[in-house]
């Protein structure tokens, strides 16, 4: 609706402008063109500032578009078929400037969980029976919600889903009270879905730096070159870089194309239902965070060899691309389970305070381990700490900044999360399922870059705790254009020389 709209006002300006026998009717598609424009662009931004930068921009671009037809209104002969020509080629760039500065991948809430609408934490054990008994009374059914390997060290296996049926949920606020009316709740709070999407982007300049590396398609991953990726690969080829044991990154997503001709030599399965990714955000995750390096195939990600770290795999988002508070918790503990060092959660959405504690439980699981989480900052050109898990204590959040080191127009501000750094997330170049490669906007794509980078480090020290590495990070980053609201750049090499010194800052 959105770009009918815009081509229908640029057509009805073509028509006022050119002011040319028969093309009178054009003059009429301004006003309903311009209906569609503004009813589309209001579907696609989430915020006002969103919209009125982008309404601003595209008001401008209307009224350079009436000069010029006047402009070309002057050539008697010429003046319709270059207009039509200079018509095309505008819609051309305009489309093209969007798709690399607006948000594309949202990452937004959309509702309750369909089932296991609530997550409650009883606050003790005995009273689970007459819990079960009034939830019954009530019309509703319970089940525990999480089943964590260690449930001594953590409170998460105190925790149920309340199934409320699809006719009482308009009383979502009033059911929540009664619960906590009880007195054998700790908390209760929405067990809420995520949604993630895709949308191709542009790729940005090719890189013009050789990194002595034979992947083909490394020249579409300008994002190495801000990173200094030669500087790593160098180092760790030298003979003072000796890993201690080979590190796990788990993609907690929509799965990952385990077959893929650029990551199978990469990959370690946690589970067979995780190796596949009908969606195809998980593979474009794992490839910017551990694809296979000079190897002659595909791009090149971390490291030249794969004695550091493996990527895995857990699906806790559907096939569509949504997934629950319930289901990321639960992807957690599995990985955590199951060895992981690095968690990388290239997800999220808005929350509410009360959403927070969960999370922040189950960050808490995977730290008490010394297994770091890193998560997306959110892509809605807002406050961070308004969206989890990115806002979960424990967390390391990453912005997202483009080939110029400012923020990108999507990226959510990280100034009031506790521990965030940037990278690279507008145009990255990356793995698709079936041997396939893409580039894509988003927190998304940034938020791998530092668990890859993370990878490495727990490699080389496999005690580090993810407050020291977020000091690591930190120390050895380099400033942005606009480093309050994305905190600093990541340095993978400076990361590196400083864990191998042993210095944690």
């Amino acid at each position: 609706m959105y770009t009918l709209g815009f081509v229908l006002t640029l057509l009805g300006l073509m028509g006022i402008m050119l002011d040319r026998k028969g093309l009178e009717a054009l003059s009429y598609a301004v006003l309903p063109g311009l209906g569609l424009w503004l009813f589309g662009l209001v579907g696609q931004h989430a915020t006002l500032g969103a919209f009125f930068g982008e309404s601003f921009k595209d008001l401008l671009f209307f009224g350079g578009a009436a000069m010029l037809f006047r402009g070309l209104s002057q050539s008697r002969h010429l003046a319709i078929p270059a207009s039509v020509v200079a018509l095309l080629l505008m819609a051309l760039f305009h489309q093209n400037l969007r798709s690399q500065a607006i948000d594309l991948p949202a990452e937004e809430t959309s509702g309750l969980a369909t089932e296991g609408e609530l997550l409650v934490e009883l606050n003790d054990e005995d009273n689970f029976e007459r819990w079960k008994r009034w939830i019954g009374a009530q019309g509703w059914t319970t089940e525990r919600a999480f089943a964590p390997e260690d449930g001594a060290r953590t409170d998460l296996d105190d925790y149920y889903t309340v199934n409320i049926p699809a006719n009482e949920l308009d009383q979502i606020e009033e059911i929540i009270a009664r619960i906590e009316a009880t007195g054998w709740t700790d908390w209760v709070e929405p067990n809420e879905i995520i949604q993630i999407e895709l949308t191709p982007a542009r790729t940005l300049p090719k890189l013009n730096k050789i990194l002595g590396v034979n992947d083909p398609s490394v020249e579409e991953q300008w994002a190495l070159e801000v990173l200094e990726m030669n500087k790593l690969y160098d180092l760790l080829g030298s003979d003072q870089v000796k890993p201690k044991k080979k590190a796990i990154v788990a993609i907690l997503d929509t799965g990952v194309d385990a077959g893929h001709e650029d990551l199978k030599d990469n990959f370690y399965s946690i589970a067979k239902k995780y190796n596949d990714d009908p969606q195809g955000h998980g593979t474009h995750c794992a490839g910017i965070a551990g694809a296979v390096t000079n190897n002659g195939v595909g791009v090149a990600s971390f490291a030249r060899t794969g004695d550091y770290f493996q990527i895995t795999s857990v699906k806790v988002l559907k096939a569509g691309g949504s997934g629950s508070q319930q289901d990321i918790i639960n992807g957690i503990i599995t990985a955590v389970d199951k060895g992981a060092d690095v968690l990388s959660m290239s997800l999220g959405g808005f929350s509410t305070q009360s959403r927070q504690r969960a999370y922040s439980e189950a960050v808490r699981y995977a730290t008490d381990r010394k297994v770091i989480v890193v998560a997306s900052a959110g892509n809605s050109n807002r406050d961070a700490a308004g969206f989890s898990p990115v806002n979960a204590s424990g967390v390391i959040g990453v912005s997202a900044i483009d080939n110029q080191l400012q923020r990108a127009s999507f990226s959510n501000k990280v100034n009031r999360i506790e521990m965030a750094v940037a990278a690279p997330g507008v145009g990255i170049y990356s793995t698709k399922p079936n041997n396939n490669y893409a580039a894509h906007n988003g927190t998304s794509m940034a938020a791998p870059f530092v668990s890859g980078l993370l990878g490495i480090m727990k490699s080389l020290r496999p005690e580090l705790t993810n407050k020291e590495a977020f000091k690591i990070l930190q120390q050895t980053g380099k400033n942005t254009r606009d480093t309050a609201n994305t905190g600093r750049l990541i340095q993978p090499a400076g990361a590196v020389k400083a864990v191998l010194e042993g210095n944690p800052y």
